[in-house]
């Protein structure tokens, strides 16, 4: 069974300014509630083919995989990993009339042994997290 999670919060600062924050992986374990570090297997700056090594812990498990970094535009940046489980995280930026962000985190995966199982419990305890972690993008990125 493939997890599918689409979160979306607006945020009132100008897409470039949510883009620049949220796609440095420098940053990640300042708003993500599960990621513990981040740290560049390449160099940088941030394109396709950066590969950077996370630890997390999730549903009380510790977690180390390795994204890389395959779509890095103004307006969506793509990352994928194989381990634990093939996974694929997809952010996109879109203006608001006003001037805002509309920004969508995207998680989908195909869970492999024992984690297909858990799949539903999976994807409750992601779109958790992602809402969390996009109330707290916000409020740091609002200055809150």
């Amino acid at each position: 069974m493939a997890v599918d999670v689409v979160t979306e919060i607006v945020i009132e600062r100008p897409p470039e300014v949510v883009a620049a924050y949220a796609s440095n992986p420098d940053h990640a374990p300042a708003w993500y509630v599960n990621i513990q570090s981040a740290k560049w297997l390449t160099e940088k700056p941030l394109q396709a083919g950066t590969q950077v090594a996370f630890t997390a812990k999730f549903m009380g498990k510790a977690l180390a995989y390795t994204y890389e970094f395959v779509v890095c535009t103004p307006h969506q940046l793509v990352m994928q990993t194989q381990a634990p489980f093939p996974m694929q995280t997809t952010y996109t930026w879109q203006a608001t009339p006003n001037g805002h962000t509309r920004m969508a985190l995207r998680n989908m995966g195909h869970p492999k042994g024992f984690s297909k199982l858990l799949a539903p419990l999976m994807a409750s305890a992601m779109r958790r997290a992602n809402k969390k972690d996009l109330k707290a993008l916000k409020a740091i990125l609002e200055g809150r």
